[in-house]
């Protein structure tokens, strides 16, 4: 499993041009799974996305997790991730989960996420175009 999260003033989610979520401060993730993930991981990695210390305290020190700022998350899953671009420019996508699996190791990640923070998805298998309003910017990548 693979995430990069944004940390967020605002984003929107259109998919095949129709808005489908939006949240308010906090994460936009692009997940990505892996051809070797397994579900039972997903429990330990969205515990890791919750305590990710990155928004700013009293004292202007990145301190804060989602949980404090009761921020909300936008997962997005995004298998480009494992795009590998070592051998030639146009990547391969041989290392992606393949679509049924991830999908539902997206979707239990999402569930999972829930409980720390309001989570919203986008629509597996579409075209998404997401909106937002990057905050520092703050770019964290989480490999499991």
């Amino acid at each position: 499993m693979k995430a990069v999260v944004e940390k967020v003033k605002n984003a929107t989610l259109f998919s095949d041009g129709v808005k489908f979520s939006e949240i308010k401060e906090g994460y936009v993730i692009l997940f990505g799974v892996h051809e070797s993930d397994t579900i039972d991981k997903v429990p330990h990695f969205a515990q890791r996305l919750s305590r990710l210390r990155v928004f700013r305290d009293e004292n202007d020190k990145m301190n804060l997790s989602i949980q404090d700022v009761k921020g909300e998350i936008m997962l997005v899953s995004n298998f480009t991730l494992y795009g590998d671009t070592s051998r030639n420019n146009r990547p391969s996508f041989s290392h992606a989960a393949p679509p049924e699996l991830a999908e539902k190791i997206y979707l239990a990640l999402a569930k999972e996420l829930n409980q720390y923070a309001p989570t919203v998805t986008g629509v597996f298998r579409t075209h998404m175009d997401i909106q937002m309003t990057a905050d520092g910017p703050g770019t964290f990548i989480l490999d499991e």
